[in-house]
């Protein structure tokens, strides 16, 4: 089935925001300004971040709103119909608060992880959900994975593995990840896959079918991520950590007066954070809207091209050198992806068998011939 103009939209924009997301926030990473103690040091706020990614998910409910006070005003029942408010409006957000709990950890881990490695590591280790995913749906959702799944995860994990040694072996060329860093990163990103694992097991089991309008849904989650992250970036400010977490002025945990007092004295600073800011936004309305206006398979395919688009760009302004280890890793969890979700594998291998067949045999008047062939005495 050919896909409407709005779907097309939403994959063009799923792909382009999610690059320009994980990118902004690599290029913030990389940027220096003078910090309250009137040193200049590269911007490690991986909290503030966090923080301002959930203000960008939160902008989503005041949209929301907006669209839904719009179309009510029309009186001609819009708001039933139109793609951006129509849905379950009424339901309690609180049922959201665990899955914003999960986004909010898991996001953070994330954030302090892609300091420490490589924005492409980044995007490929976050497939390690699936392993977990998996996992947990054997044990909470009482589901039973297919032969093709469990094969699809291990396909994964091999990719994985191969990635993580082109990490070890890669020369920093000129970047400040340390070999300890980028381990210590990949690994932090596998952990948060872990917890964004139960996000989507959770989601799965009391949110889906709720219907509930893809612009509300993050909204909310924004809004619970932003308020809790914000109230924890107090403490943090009086939390003392060692190496290589405490590069801010104060030494601590988090610190957001260094983190604003950079922001001020960097407009580029400036631009990445906007750019995290508003493209979450988009992002991950586009990601709920895939996984309800098509399927949550293309959104896998989508997060697959995504994930192309960001090596590429790191590898071409420098932030990373070229592993060949690094092409083999990402086919291996590219084919398992896809393997899981049942996406061009087993098709493309129908396509070649029944070519082949047809090839040889001709035109063939029904399916069982195609396991057996003319020639077999024990065909009719």
């Amino acid at each position: 089935m050919a896909w409407t103009h709005y779907q097309f939209a939403l994959a063009v924009t799923l792909v382009v925001t999610g690059s320009i997301n994980t990118l902004s926030t690599k290029w913030a990473d990389n940027l220096s300004a003078a910090g309250s103690d009137g040193q200049v040091r590269q911007f490690e706020h991986p909290f503030v971040q966090a923080c301002f990614m959930f203000l960008g998910e939160m902008l989503c409910l005041l949209a929301f709103k907006a669209f839904y006070y719009y179309y009510r005003s029309k009186r001609d029942g819009s708001e039933d119909v139109n793609q951006l408010v129509k849905g379950n409006r009424t339901f309690n957000p609180f049922i959201l608060f665990v899955p914003a709990m999960c986004d909010m950890i898991a996001t953070s881990i994330m954030y302090v992880g892609l300091n420490l490695t490589y924005a492409s590591s980044f995007q490929m280790f976050r497939g390690s959900v699936i392993i977990f995913v998996g996992i947990l749906s054997v044990a909470f959702l009482n589901r039973t994975l297919v032969p093709r799944e469990w094969a699809g995860i291990i396909f994964v994990i091999i990719g994985l593995g191969i990635v993580g040694a082109a990490d070890f072996m890669s020369n920093d060329g000129g970047t400040d990840h340390s070999r300890n860093n980028i381990i210590t990163g990949d690994l932090l990103i596998i952990l948060a896959q872990i917890i964004t694992s139960v996000q989507m097991v959770y989601e799965e089991r009391y949110v889906a079918g709720m219907d509930i309008p893809a612009l509300q849904a993050v909204g909310w989650e924004g809004f619970f991520g932003f308020t809790t992250l914000g109230l924890l970036l107090v403490p943090m400010y009086y939390i003392k950590v060692g190496a290589p977490f405490n590069h801010n002025a104060h030494g601590s945990l988090e610190d957001l007066i260094d983190a604003m007092y950079q922001l001020s004295h960097n407009w580029q600073l400036q631009m990445a954070i906007s750019g995290t800011v508003i493209s979450i936004a988009f992002f991950n309305f586009a990601g709920i809207s895939v996984t309800k206006e098509i399927s949550a398979t293309t959104r896998m395919v989508l997060d697959s091209v995504r994930t192309l688009v960001i090596w590429v760009t790191a590898l071409l302004v420098g932030w990373q050198q070229f592993h060949w280890l690094q092409i083999i890793g990402f086919s291996g969890l590219l084919f398992g992806m896809c393997l899981y979700n049942n996406v061009f594998v087993y098709q493309a291998y129908s396509g070649i068998r029944r070519a082949y067949i047809r090839r040889r045999y001709g035109e063939l008047p029904n399916a069982d011939v195609i396991s057996r062939p003319a020639d077999d005495p024990t065909s009719d």
